[in-house]
C-alpha cells in the first residue's frame, strides 16, 4: 500500500503551491512595509507594527471569520472583487492566498524589518556621499546587506503557510483539489478514523518542520558576524 493516496498527493501539491505563492507575494509586498517600519519617524509606526503582529496573537479562526465576512458577497472586499469581474474569493485558491498573506504577514515583515534596522544608517550614508540615489542605495546596498533577513522571511512565511489550518478551513472550506490542503486532509483522515493515513501525513509535517528549523538555524549561524 503506498504511503500517500492520490488525495494526499493532491493536498500536498496544493499546499506547496499555496506556500510558494504566499512566500513570493509576501516578500514583494512586505519589503517596502518592513523598510518603512525600520526607518520612519512617524507616530503611526507603533500602530502599524501592532497591526502587522496581530496574527501572532489572534486565533486563526478569528482571522478566517473576519476575512470570510470581508471578502464575501456583501463585504467591501467581495464587492470590490465582483466589481472588478473577479467574483468572490472565499472557497477558492486565491481566497486561501489572501488569507495566507494576512496570517503569515508578521513572519515575513518582522525578519525584514530587523535586518534593515541591524544594517544601520552608515552604509546608506556612505553610498549617498558617492552620489547614489535612494533607489540605487536600496537595491545595491540595503538588499545585499539584508539578505539573511530575506532568507529568514522566505523560510518562515513558506513554512508557516504550510502549517495553516484554522484560516484555510474558515475561508476555503474543504474542497478537494481546490482548498483541501495538508492540514485539512489530516483532519479528514482523523474524522474518518483513518489513523494510518493521518500518521503518514502528520509525520511528514514533523520532518518538514524540523528540516525548516534546522535550515533556519544554520542560515543564522552563517550570517552571524565572526568575533575574534
Amino acid at each position: 500500500m503506498p504511503l500517500f493516496s492520490g488525495a494526499d498527493l493532491t493536498a500536498i501539491g496544493l499546499t506547496l503551491r499555496l506556500a510558494a505563492t504566499t512566500m513570493v507575494l509576501l516578500l514583494v509586498l512586505g519589503t517596502p512595509l518592513a523598510w518603512w517600519l525600520a526607518h520612519t519617524p512617524s507616530r503611526w509606526r507603533g500602530a502599524v507594527a501592532a497591526l502587522v503582529a496581530l496574527p501572532l496573537v489572534l486565533p486563526p479562526t478569528v482571522i478566517g471569520f473576519y476575512l470570510l465576512i470581508t471578502l464575501g458577497p456583501q463585504g467591501p472586499g467581495g464587492q470590490l472583487t465582483q466589481w472588478l469581474g473577479l467574483g468572490t474569493l472565499p472557497f477558492t485558491f486565491w481566497g486561501l492566498v489572501a488569507g495566507s498573506l494576512i496570517y503569515s504577514l508578521p513572519f515575513a515583515v518582522q525578519p525584514l524589518q530587523h535586518a534593515f534596522e541591524a544594517m544601520g544608517a552608515r552604509p546608506l550614508e556612505a553610498a549617498a556621499t558617492l552620489g547614489a540615489g535612494p533607489l540605487d542605495r536600496f537595491f545595491t546596498v540595503a538588499l545585499p546587506l539584508a539578505w539573511p533577513g530575506f532568507v529568514t522571511a522566505a523560510i518562515l512565511s513558506f513554512a508557516h503557510t504550510v502549517g495553516e489550518f484554522g484560516v484555510v478551513l474558515m475561508l476555503g472550506g474543504n474542497i478537494p483539489g481546490v482548498t483541501r490542503v495538508v492540514s485539512v486532509q489530516i483532519y479528514d483522515h482523523v474524522e474518518a478514523l483513518e489513523y494510518a493515513q493521518a500518521h503518514g501525513l502528520a509525520a511528514a509535517m514533523v520532518v518538514f518542520s524540523f528540516v525548516v528549523l534546522l535550515g533556519l538555524n544554520l542560515t543564522r549561524r552563517r550570517a552571524a558576524p565572526v568575533t575574534p
